[in-house]
């Protein structure tokens, strides 16, 4: 089977990884963890997170319900390193949820015309109206880490965004959207295991680009920049919610959690949503780089 950019991936996990990447997961089984510091040994078993997530689903329609009912504005931000798992996460927040008022926000490369405007006017563009949800994966944090480390935007740029950051997000909580953002945080090896499976796999393969195969070697750059980005847009009145997710299903139980818990809406039941897993689920002191 060809594989996708030459087998760069593979090559890289044979001959550039670490050696503590390659050895962690060098006979390490499909449900095994393979992230030293993650605070359990192996992923979560399939009945008890269906029986949770049944529990999340009816809680997000009724959810979604006193949205619409009541006028509410949502956003929702998913970032996180290449393969932490967004796409996977959304697609279980808007499982059982009206499209019409639950979207998903995946911006391509600005066109010529959106690269010449203020750079959060395009997402502007894309903020929900009375009784929506937006879902971004990815967003005007780009400019933080993603642009920065490929070298997509000049330094005075970046510096430009962030003085501009803290007052745009204000501004949104002040104009009474509810927002939130999130960090998925995978680990390196957890991360590459993640990218050999999608290089293998002609059903997952189209996931892939190049800014994923050469962003592997450039994990300590990603490093620097989103710990920069922490310290410069976790706020008070935006903070930053880190969820490890070497366990994609821990992870999306408690992304979906965090949200719940903290928007009033009619029929809510505390003791079905319960609370997001204090020992994946936290402020920027989680992430662990």
């Amino acid at each position: 089977m060809e594989l996708p950019f030459d087998g760069a991936i593979s090559a890289f996990a044979e001959t550039e990884a670490p050696a503590e990447v390659r050895a962690s997961l060098e006979g390490a089984g499909r449900k095994s963890i393979v992230t030293e510091s993650y605070p359990y040994p192996k992923m979560m078993g399939k009945k008890d997170y269906e029986a949770r997530m049944d529990q999340l689903q009816l809680e997000l329609v009724k959810f979604q319900t006193d949205v619409r009912e009541t006028g509410k504005r949502v956003i929702v931000i998913f970032e996180g390193r290449d393969a932490a798992g967004k796409g996977g996460t959304i697609a279980r927040f808007k499982q059982n949820l009206n499209p019409r008022q639950a979207r998903t926000v995946a911006l391509p490369k600005p066109s010529d015309r959106e690269a010449a405007q203020w750079y959060f006017q395009r997402y502007i563009n894309h903020l929900p109206a009375e009784g929506e949800v937006a879902l971004f994966d990815r967003s005007w944090y780009n400019r933080g880490v993603v642009e920065h480390v490929f070298g997509f935007c000049t330094p005075a740029q970046r510096t430009h965004f962030f003085s501009q950051l803290p007052g745009f997000e204000a501004g949104l909580v002040n104009e009474g959207f509810h927002l939130f953002k999130i960090w998925l945080n995978v680990g390196r090896a957890e991360q590459l295991r993640r990218f050999l499976d999608r290089e293998s796999d002609p059903l997952k393969q189209w996931k892939l680009s190049r800014i994923d195969v050469e962003g592997l070697a450039r994990w300590d750059a990603y490093t620097d920049a989103i710990q920069e980005t922490f310290e410069r847009s976790h706020t008070e009145a935006a903070p930053w919610t880190v969820v490890r997710s070497d366990d994609k299903k821990r992870a999306r139980i408690a992304a979906i959690q965090r949200v719940l818990c903290a928007v009033d809406y009619a029929r809510k039941d505390a003791e079905a949503l319960g609370q997001a897993d204090p020992l994946i689920c936290g402020g920027p002191d989680l992430w662990d780089a």
